[in-house]
Order: C-alpha cells, then structure tokens, then sequence
C-alpha cells in the first residue's frame, strides 16, 4: 500500500487549505494517509520540522510518497538530503521555494536560517526518481523564477499556473485535482 505524507505550510496545519479534500481523496483511493501537525508552525525552526518527519518516518520505502506545501516543501528536501541509500516513490511540491519575496519584518529572522542553509540537491535527487513542482504566476511570496531553479538543481518537472496565488485557501484554493494525476 502507497503511504502518502503530507507536510502543510508555515503559520498551517493539517486541516489548513487544500490539504483535507487531499487526505479524503486519497483514502479513497485506498492510499495511507499521513497529515501530521508540524511543531511551532507560526515560527518553524529547520531541526524541528524535519526532525518531526524523520520521527514520523524512520525508514521510508518506495512506497512512500510526500507532498510538501511551502515551508513544507523545504521540510522535505531536507529530509530527503538525510536519507542514507533509501528511496522514496516521488515528491509533489507545492509552491516550492529557494528564495521568498514580500515578507514582513517578523517574518525575516524565522525565514533566514531556511533561505540560508545549502541544500544538498545531489542527495535529493538520488532518494526519489520523480519530483513535481507546482508554481502559480501570481504567488506574492514565491518567485516564479525560482521554477527555474528546480528545474536545474533537481531535475524536476514543473508546471507554473495561473492565479492560483499561494495556493491557499485565502487564495480560494482548496482542491488541487492536478496533484491526484501525479501520484496515481
């Protein structure tokens, strides 16, 4: 049985934006579903978060499938740089990021040690055979240029549409029918 993980978004949790019609979708699908609540979400610390996904995950298989929203995504590349020899299905990252923009004042120090510590893209690569990125040309924290970047770094395939801002719910996503024809 595939095992899916669902990483949600700073300042989120797991009942936060697309990520309940996702859950229920892929039970139906008779896929394990994980959607934990990542620890200190208003100010999300590096260790912390990926330190919860290795507990939740110790030794993760090809059957194993992540999907990461935002900071979510960074959560997971993360991980993925730790793993030793062990390989995942995919990752869907969903509004990925290696740079932010429009961010307030608070949010900066809690931003920096993210924008700032390398990630090894090479082990990244070599712990799962197929990384998505989606990417909305009208997000007002992620660069769409950053759609380059993961592209180049780790290969990824990644589709950029339109309006769909930070694919939040304030920006009236709360489905995203395109993440089930990836993971299918």
């Amino acid at each position: 049985m595939k095992k899916v993980y669902i990483i949600h978004s700073w300042g989120a949790d797991s009942k936060s934006d697309w990520i309940p019609w996702l859950k229920k979708e892929l039970e139906n699908k008779d896929f394990e579903i994980h959607t934990p609540d990542m620890p200190e979400t208003d100010e999300p610390i590096i260790e912390k978060w990926v330190g919860k996904l290795e507990e939740l995950l110790p030794n993760p298989d090809e059957n194993c499938i992540l999907i990461g929203h935002s900071i979510g995504c960074q959560t997971i590349m993360r991980y993925l740089q730790n793993l030793d020899n062990k390989k995942i299905d995919k990752i869907v990252l969903v509004a990925p990021w290696f740079n932010l923009k429009g961010l307030e004042n608070e949010e900066l120090p809690i931003a920096k040690p993210w924008l700032e510590t390398l990630i090894d893209f090479d082990k990244v690569k070599e712990a799962t055979k197929d990384i998505v990125c989606l990417f909305s040309d009208n997000d007002p924290v992620v660069p769409v240029e950053d759609e380059k970047l993961f592209k180049e770094k780790l290969g990824a395939k990644t589709i950029i549409f339109s309006n769909k801002g930070h694919f939040k719910s304030e920006d009236g996503i709360i489905e995203i029918p395109e993440i089930l024809e990836f993971i299918k």
